[in-house]
């Protein structure tokens, strides 16, 4: 085992990016040592970079998706044997980030990888399905709608004949929105999207896509009522922009929840008591999330190999973590139905 690794450093706040070598993390009372053989990308690395939001220590390891290999086990962890394939999110420290080739992780929130998934598609699939989970189950109380989840006693399709309105279908959160509320049982399943994504959006459970080039948003409450005359109690916002949250919002019955991703731009002056707005923290390592997270990556395994949850479609970045500053300009620019993904191990 070697005792040295390469890490995409951000040298300093809103700075650089570079190549170094580092030294490999030990792994704590149940934790993981996992080598990283893919990581995926998300906005919230390059925002990182470009805002200087969320580390306050430098040089920083950025990275949140990560799929790999167990090459050491902490102390009490019964669970996994070296050798196992797993999935499982980052955090915001050196020890825990995935921009790297090796990474460190509580056992609890991490969860093996079944023979019908690569690994490049397993690293695709933690934030986002943390933020969509995370934001519809979590109580209340700690940034959730306090839906009950699907993999707990009760909850599969419990939802039934309820409709959510997803907004942003083809980004990766939105994807998974669309998983987890088919599991739920809501329906019909309304989301946005471009035209050309329909076929995939309903492969993975939307009842009904809405081209968001044809339908302007000031149209939009129109063209859900002409699918369903229930009200809409749930809205999951998966771009949160001012437009759309304020669209949402307006097309959200009284006693119903919107999820947002973004901090809050609902007009004060249309804000009722009667709707509840819920920002999602979609990190299954924060303490207030760590519930559903124990509880989604108990049952993930079992949902992944039965096809429930899917990844999101995979673009390689080329030269492992040394591609990874120019795909973050590339995703801040914008891609749809798709995730960037780069092999750490194959960094030249």
């Amino acid at each position: 085992m070697p005792t040295q690794q390469k890490s995409l450093l951000l040298l300093e706040k809103q700075g650089p990016f570079a190549i170094q070598n580092t030294d490999i993390p030990e792994p704590g009372p149940g934790e993981l040592l996992v080598e990283i053989h893919a990581t995926a990308l998300n906005p919230v690395d390059w925002k990182i970079q470009v805002y200087g939001i969320f580390i306050q220590d430098y040089p920083a390891v950025l990275g949140q998706d990560a799929a790999g290999i167990v090459k050491e086990l902490g102390e009490g962890v019964a669970s996994f044997a070296v050798g196992d394939k797993v999935l499982h999110q980052g955090y915001f420290t050196n020890r825990n980030a995935t921009f790297q080739q090796y990474t460190t992780v509580p056992a609890e929130i991490v969860a093996k990888i079944p023979p019908n998934l690569t690994l490049n598609q397993a690293s695709t699939i933690p934030l986002t399905l943390a933020t969509a989970s995370c934001g519809l189950y979590n109580t209340k109380s700690n940034s959730g709608a306090g839906f009950l989840a699907p993999w707990e006693e009760g909850g599969l399709g419990k939802y039934a004949g309820q409709p959510i309105l997803v907004i942003g279908g083809s980004s990766s959160v939105g994807q998974h929105v669309i998983q987890v509320a088919k599991l739920s049982g809501f329906s019909p399943i309304i989301t946005t999207a471009s035209a050309r994504n329909e076929g995939y959006l309903k492969s993975l459970g939307a009842t009904h896509v809405l081209d968001r080039n044809a339908i302007p948003l000031s149209s939009l409450s129109g063209a859900v009522k002409d699918i369903t005359l229930e009200p809409i109690k749930l809205v999951y916002d998966a771009i949160s922009e001012t437009d759309t949250q304020n669209t949402s919002y307006d097309i959200l019955a009284s006693g119903g929840k919107i999820v947002i991703v973004l901090s809050p731009a609902i007009d004060e002056s249309k804000r009722t008591a009667d709707k509840e707005v819920v920002s999602a923290a979609g990190n299954v390592h924060i303490p207030a999330q760590r519930a559903v997270g124990v509880s989604l990556y108990k049952n993930l395994t079992a949902l992944l190999k039965a096809g429930d949850i899917k990844p999101n479609n995979v673009e390689l970045v080329p030269n492992g973590l040394k591609g990874i500053p120019v795909a973050l300009e590339k995703l801040r620019a914008g891609v749809s139905a798709l995730k960037l993904v780069a092999r750490p191990l194959e960094t030249p």
